[in-house]
């Protein structure tokens, strides 16, 4: 019966870019799990009916992402299914998308560096969500102007960061001309209390005046040098030597034709 089936435990909700994701244990054995989403103020979705996994996608119940949530996790066995007796479950913490999904990474679309500016172009992560006309809604598009954007930069091979924040696409700094740079992009929400901070974009450098010292650091200058070094040695050292031996052979014929003489 329903009363010996185990119940789910250690319930997780793992949602980015309001992508969500409700996972569980142990794996079921002799029985199934259905999930149930409970809002505050919408109607019980069931998804991932009979299911023999310990996870759930419901992104697409969790359309309404200002609502808060919580997940039952129903233990049942298919011929108990159309039983009036409640099967047992499992409740999660609750879970609301809009303060909770984690913000993914920025995607940098382009970048330049000219004279003393640079100007780095962004675009927003997707969502699951998508407009009336099929496009999909960016991160942007749900948030709006609580979400902002925040770039660091430093010069290549330093530690030192700067920080500039916008709630546009694109950002232009001051730089220092003909040195190099390095940044990131990430996604902010100062309203939050938790998960202010989205994930970082990739790294990027620019490539303004670099040569072959920036590339490869203090290995090409040590080589560089024990070069200039043997070919400094080799200029002083090699007309010593021709001139030595020009000197002993000019004695050494000197030395015969005496000899001959004296024969």
């Amino acid at each position: 019966g329903y009363e010996e089936l185990p119940t789910a435990v250690n319930i997780t909700w793992s949602s980015i870019n309001f992508k969500t994701i409700l996972q569980w244990q142990p794996k079921p054995s002799g029985y199934f799990y259905t999930v149930e989403i409970h809002g505050r103020t919408s109607d019980v979705k069931r998804k991932c009916i009979l299911t023999s996994e310990t996870e759930c996608d419901v992104t697409d119940v969790l359309r309404n992402v200002k609502e808060t949530y919580t997940a039952h996790i129903l233990s049942v066995t298919p011929a108990e299914m159309d039983n009036f007796e409640e099967p047992p479950f499992a409740v999660s913490e609750k879970f609301t998308p809009y303060s909770q999904t984690v913000i993914g990474k920025p995607e940098i679309k382009d970048y330049s560096q000219k004279d003393s500016k640079l100007n780095v172009v962004f675009k927003d992560p997707l969502t699951p969500y998508i407009f009336p006309n099929g496009s999909f809604q960016s991160i942007q598009d749900i948030f709006q102007h609580d979400l902002e954007y925040k770039l660091y930069y430093w010069k290549d091979q330093s530690s030192g960061k700067k920080d500039v924040t916008t709630k546009s696409r694109n950002f232009e700094v001051s730089v220092d001309s003909g040195k190099n740079y390095c940044f990131y992009v990430q996604g902010i929400i100062p309203s939050r209390r938790e998960n202010r901070n989205g994930q970082e974009s990739m790294v990027h450098c620019t490539s303004v005046g670099r040569n072959i010292l920036d590339e490869y650091g203090t290995e090409v200058f040590i080589i560089l040098a024990v070069i200039a070094v043997a070919v400094i040695t080799l200029a002083i050292v090699l007309p010593v030597v021709l001139c030595k031996r020009k000197k002993a052979k000019k004695a050494r014929a000197v030395r015969e034709k005496e000899l001959l003489n004296g024969v």
